[in-house]
């Protein structure tokens, strides 16, 4: 990871703006969207910023920069064309430990601006540090296009139960899955078509429901095939798996990248098969997986390829039916496919050859 990810609270904070053309103006545009108190430096302003200052929507700080201007400033962005400003503004900004970012010069800058995707109080943040900004603005597309314009709702129906549902389910566990439930189900769509009453009668059917059962319920076992280690070549249930369970099991077999896909908070079980003597033997493999889920877990049991084609699977779904524990099988690529695209020639006997 290049940069660290995180999201600023500017709400009522100073933020210095330097220059006075459109890539400024979008600048503050964003800053003021956040609720910061803007400050301007520019000998020279458009006409939307004009605009701006009329409406006392910002304040124009004059025309050029003394070290004391970021005095009190919670960041800076230079929006300027002149190379020695520009410099001049990042070495005193970083001298301050001021945020800084100067427009197209990471070089120069402590933060990147990224390309935002916003649907109420859902934001999401696409970057590239920096790197290639037109890729960023491309996978935003890409995601705009999948999110919902009215997604926001649910987050501000789901905010409103925030409270409620921390006081009645004390486990953490059990509140990401009845989360996990009212994201998934009919409670959000209610929400996203406008209908708050209808969605806030099953939800509260549904809190009443997980309070009176609690999480005394068995859980479950994913044998999900990770294929040849690409995570591209993942299933779409393979992905939505990997970020809802609450334990990996896996060997040496699955790639960094694969597992890479999983909840970040996700417990996760090398069982080293493979790895010599501190490999597990088959036996304690299998009541691993079947304590886990006895205690209510969510587990995926993550093997290289296709599961199936292993006959250790077959011993591992055995025990675990036998335990009664529920056993769901989600099939990947077979590790051994043949491209043809990568292929040099795409002739011979293995060119396209799959299993």
């Amino acid at each position: 990871m290049k940069s660290f990810p995180l999201f600023l609270m500017l709400c009522d904070r100073q933020a210095l703006v330097v220059g006075g053309g459109e890539p400024a103006a979008r600048k503050m545009e964003l800053l003021l969207s956040a609720g910061a108190r803007v400050s301007l430096l520019a000998e020279r302003v458009n006409g939307e910023i004009a605009q701006l200052i009329a409406d006392g929507r910002i304040s124009w700080a004059g025309g050029s920069f003394d070290d004391g201007d970021l005095e009190g400033m919670s960041l800076v962005i230079v929006a300027s064309d002149d190379e020695a400003l520009q410099a001049r503004v990042s070495a005193a900004a970083q001298a301050r430990s001021v945020p800084v970012n100067v427009v197209d010069r990471p070089a120069l800058s402590t933060f990147t601006m990224p390309s935002i995707v916003e649907r109420g109080p859902v934001t999401v943040a696409v970057s590239t540090g920096g790197s290639a900004p037109a890729l960023a603005r491309k996978v935003r597309a890409e995601i705009e296009r999948a999110l919902p314009a009215a997604l926001g709702r649910v987050a501000r129906f789901s905010e409103l139960f925030r409270g409620q549902v921390r006081r009645t389910l004390a486990d953490p566990r059990s509140r990401r899955r009845f989360w996990d439930r009212v994201f998934d189900g009919r409670i959000a769509e209610l929400a996203l078509a406008g209908d708050e009453i209808a969605a806030r009668r099953e939800l509260i059917r549904l809190l009443d429901n997980a309070r009176s059962n609690g999480d005394a319920a068995t859980g479950i076992v994913h044998l999900v095939g990770a294929g040849p280690g690409d995570p591209d070549l993942l299933t779409l249930k393979a992905h939505r798996l990997l970020q809802g369970a609450d334990v990996i099991v896996y060997d040496r077999l699955v790639s960094a990248a694969v597992l890479a896909m999983a909840r970040r908070d996700a417990e996760r079980i090398d069982v080293g098969q493979g790895r010599g003597r501190h490999a597990l033997s088959q036996a304690e493999i299998n009541d691993r997986l079947v304590a886990l889920a006895r205690a209510g877990r969510s587990v995926v049991r993550l093997q290289s390829g296709e599961p199936l084609l292993l006959g250790r699977r077959g011993e591992e779904i055995d025990a675990l039916l036998r335990a009664g524990v529920t056993v769901d099988v989600v099939p990947g690529i077979a590790a051994d496919v043949r491209s043809v695209a990568g292929s040099d020639s795409g002739s011979g006997p293995a060119a396209g050859k799959s299993l």
